[in-house]
């Protein structure tokens, strides 16, 4: 199984049609999209520096910007199935469909690790790759990736959040980060041709540590009441 994450900056973007077309059809029983915030993610940015209410609500928004651009995707291309849990995700995905997640599993009645603005949705789509049990998790990104960059560099450069390097050391397959002009290379892989690669790698120092430590380790939410 993928897990690919596509950026809220895309929003604006028409190639951001095309990512979704060829998830749709290639993704089938295969690929879990994960949305962005963007818009709605800096929304809550805004509202947060002028009412300065806490990190927790600002959370829960924000995992609320992601459910609603996941929506705009579903609109933008139906063959996406919204599936907000990991059982619903399975069957999306046993059925041959590909799955567009609502992450309303997310959501938190107390602070955690996740409940603050150094993770934003890029360490939200690893920690469901994580939970997924994924064979690969690819990030796409409006901005320029220079080759060879390390997970490190990207969020030095905030390309990435300031934890998707730390939790990343241990995950147990592959990360790809790459810009949105690269759609062709991502289905070749898709469809089994050229790899993805170079992939962006951990820190040399970093690459030979595993095991639990720097790894996220959550908890999941039960299903919010509708």
């Amino acid at each position: 199984m993928w897990i690919v994450k596509l950026g809220g900056s895309l929003a604006h973007d028409l190639r951001l049609l095309r990512w979704l077309a060829m998830l749709a059809e290639l993704g089938g029983g295969r690929v879990t999209v994960v949305p962005g915030g963007g818009i709605f993610a800096d929304e809550v940015r805004v509202t947060q520096r002028h009412w300065h209410f806490d990190d927790l609500a600002a959370h829960n928004m924000a995992v609320l910007g992601m459910a609603q651009m996941a929506h705009l995707f579903h609109a933008l291309e139906p063959r996406l199935t919204l599936a907000d849990d990991e059982a619903g995700i399975r069957r999306t995905l046993h059925a041959g469909q590909p799955a567009l997640w609502l992450p309303f599993m997310l959501l938190r009645d107390a602070p955690d690790l996740l409940t603050n603005w150094e993770v934003t949705s890029d360490s939200l789509a690893l920690w469901l790759a994580r939970l997924l049990n994924a064979e690969r998790l690819v990030l796409v990104k409006s901005c320029k990736i220079a080759p060879g960059s390390t997970l490190a560099e990207l969020g030095t450069a905030g390309v990435l959040d300031a934890r998707f390097e730390q939790w990343s050391r241990d995950a147990p397959f592959p990360i790809e980060v790459v810009q949105v002009d690269e759609t062709d290379r991502v289905r070749d892989a898709l469809l089994g041709g050229s790899p993805l690669v170079p992939p962006v790698v951990l820190d040399p120092a970093l690459a030979s540590r595993t095991g639990r430590q720097g790894g996220m380790h959550l908890r999941t939410r039960r299903k919010p009441a509708p």
